[in-house]
């Protein structure tokens, strides 16, 4: 199926300014006050609320729209839960990868039993519309039980220290959710983290492991896509 385009039709400001406050509040550790500041200073008067609304409503199409644009999933997946604190209740955070540290889904949950591991394994195979060779998990006893029943022909993997792809995974949420003091409710945790795990991978390519000039490209050709997604180099060219 096509992509179908993000409409702007009812906003007054342009798809240039729009699509810049969505990037700069998924892609940095940023509040909607500091967006609105970082606008200001260039001279665009826009409310913290304008913005919140604009990341509610366009997050989700442009983060849909970078994952359609990934790689299929490996055939090895990684799967960890950390707890998270939301108003302050300890929730489970689940999240998934695959070998190319792409992250395959996210699930914010009240509990990491078998039922909540199993839910997570169904939801998991049903957006990827896929099965993997291989799961790697740490030893919690949930996933084993969830493993028999869901996907018993799949290898399991369990260990301490084979799953750091995972757990590193799970820093930039952590980041994000210091900068915004915490969630304030599991379904506000969820709309948040759902286009964050597609935005602000888009844009983390691991410099570390690549010359500068190669870092640079990578960036160009990143950004290029984000204007296809965008619609902002549709709305250039009819200008």
């Amino acid at each position: 199926m096509g992509a179908v385009s993000p409409s702007y039709k009812g906003h007054r400001y342009p798809v240039e300014i729009i699509s810049h406050c969505v990037w700069l509040y998924f892609r940095f550790p940023l509040s909607f006050r500091e967006v609105e500041e970082l606008m200001l200073e260039r001279g665009i008067v826009v409310s913290y609320e304008t913005v919140r609304r604009w990341c509610v409503k366009f997050g989700p199409a442009y983060a849909r729209e970078v994952r359609r644009r990934w790689p299929r999933p490996g055939d090895k997946w990684h799967l960890d839960e950390v707890f998270i604190k939301i108003n302050g209740d300890q929730k489970y955070l689940w999240r998934a990868v695959d070998q190319d540290n792409n992250v395959l889904d996210i699930l914010v949950q009240n509990r990491r039993d078998k039922a909540a591991a199993r839910r997570f394994f169904r939801r998991l195979m049903k957006k990827t519309c896929a099965v993997p060779r291989v799961i790697v998990t740490d030893k919690l006893r949930s996933y084993g039980a969830a493993h028999r029943e869901v996907m018993p022909c799949v290898e399991h993997r369990q260990s301490k220290y084979l799953n750091n792809r995972a757990e590193n995974s799970h820093q930039p949420t952590r980041q994000r959710e210091r900068a915004m003091k915490g969630f304030r409710s599991v379904g506000g945790a969820q709309r948040f983290l759902s286009p964050f795990s597609g935005i602000s991978p888009h844009f983390r390519c691991r410099r570390h492991l690549i010359p500068a000039s190669d870092y640079r490209a990578e960036m160009t050709v990143r950004f290029a896509i984000w204007d296809q997604i965008t619609c902002i180099a549709g709305h250039a060219a009819a200008a």
